[in-house]
């Protein structure tokens, strides 16, 4: 069986020599460090024991760091749980805003500014046009909006995906109006206001900004391109709704399953290509480039890359959910796990019992000693 490679074994093996001869801010050290340190004697744990033939293992900590592979499956349930009170009988729209490569220099040198800019720019776009009444809306929308960095091959790719239902609330919070069962809003326009707002933006803070050299090109060539907006038909119903949320809110840049190879300073990897109906190919990048590439992905400490909007913000999306669906007037049926505990949740993620014995395979694992974090320096 092929060993299972992931991306803490490659920091372990060539993250020195990265350091070594690459400049890192304080938010990157702290991801390679707790990328490294996760389910390790560094960060403690407990031991186990089985109740039939007594073998022990010992169960580390998670770093729960939102960068680590190994750390997104549980906290991904546990925020889609809560989506689910949140689900509305409509259909719902995927959207997704994209910057051009040209501005990736400056976006790079300002990722705070600049990352909340999108967000107010893909916010302040749905919600001219949700308002204007040649769409034929004319109220708030609901907007869940989620930023990603990467492409497929790790390069930097800044976009937006929205999560949008198919109607509005009107201004006066009285009326539920559907918007087009087929489509919210002509992409085109969209991608032009959408555009136009974020490079005022940026312009209005250039004076604040870290001007990487021939920023003055990178706006001005901004400014000449078309930009894009994609659209897709409604999700079918809430489950499909779901299915979506969990394959973008807490993904990132590679997961561990997709490198095949670590060796020779080299780090091989599979990636879908766009260009070739998502065909999957092979990628080999030398290591430091490898981690170079992840590391452009580190977003900074506490900044949100999950936002609501519009009748879904956070203030007042509990009591906008439930007279929505009053207004709406359909019974909406969703499977609720909230009441799962952590051993269902796995089994039924996973088809594993994490509390099967591994030697026996009848007894049940029991907590056991705590261990306590062991310094590796």
């Amino acid at each position: 069986m092929r060993p299972q490679y992931e991306v803490a074994d490659i920091f372990r093996k060539y993250g020195e020599e990265y350091r070594k001869s690459h400049a890192m801010n304080g938010d990157q050290h702290k991801v390679m460090a707790a990328i490294m340190a996760c389910r390790t004697s560094r960060l403690g744990g407990h031991q186990e024991i089985c109740d039939k033939c007594g073998t022990i293992r010992n169960c580390y900590n998670s770093c729960r760091n939102r960068h680590c592979p190994k750390c997104q499956t549980m906290t991904k349930e546990q925020w889609l749980e809560k989506r689910r009170e949140e689900l509305l009988p409509c259909g719902y729209f995927h959207m997704v805003f994209t910057v051009p490569h040209d501005l990736n220099p400056l976006i790079l040198h300002n990722k705070k500014v600049l990352f909340t800019c999108l967000f107010t720019a893909v916010r302040d776009t749905l919600f001219a046009f949700a308002a204007d009444p040649q769409w034929h809306l004319g109220g708030k929308p609901g907007l869940l909006t989620v930023l990603h960095t990467w492409s497929q091959t790790l390069v930097d790719h800044f976009h937006v995906h929205c999560l949008i239902p198919a109607g509005v609330l009107s201004l006066d919070g009285r009326r539920w109006i559907a918007s087009n069962d087929t489509f919210l809003f002509h992409v085109k326009p969209l991608a032009k206001e959408f555009k136009k707002r974020y490079l005022t933006m940026v312009e209005s803070r250039i004076a604040s900004l870290i001007l990487p050299e021939n920023s003055a090109t990178y706006i001005r060539e901004a400014w000449a391109k078309d930009w894009i907006v994609y659209a897709k038909k409604p999700f079918a119903g809430p489950e499909q709704v779901l299915t979506y949320l969990g394959r973008y809110t807490h993904r990132i840049a590679i997961s561990n399953h997709r490198i095949k190879a670590i060796g020779n300073n080299q780090v091989t990897f599979t990636y879908k290509d766009r260009s070739d109906n998502n065909k999957t190919r092979i990628m080999t990048l030398a290591a430091t480039e490898f981690i170079r590439r992840f590391l452009l992905h580190v977003i900074p400490h506490r900044f949100m890359k999950i936002r609501y909007y519009g009748f879904l913000a956070n203030i007042c999306k509990g009591k906008a959910v439930l007279l929505i669906r009053r207004l709406i007037g359909k019974f909406m049926g969703v499977i609720s796990f909230a009441a799962e505990t952590i051993r269902e949740k796995m089994f039924r993620l996973t088809g594993r019992d994490i509390l099967r014995c591994p030697h026996c395979m009848q007894g049940t694992m029991v907590h056991g000693a705590m261990l306590v974090p062991v310094n590796s320096s």
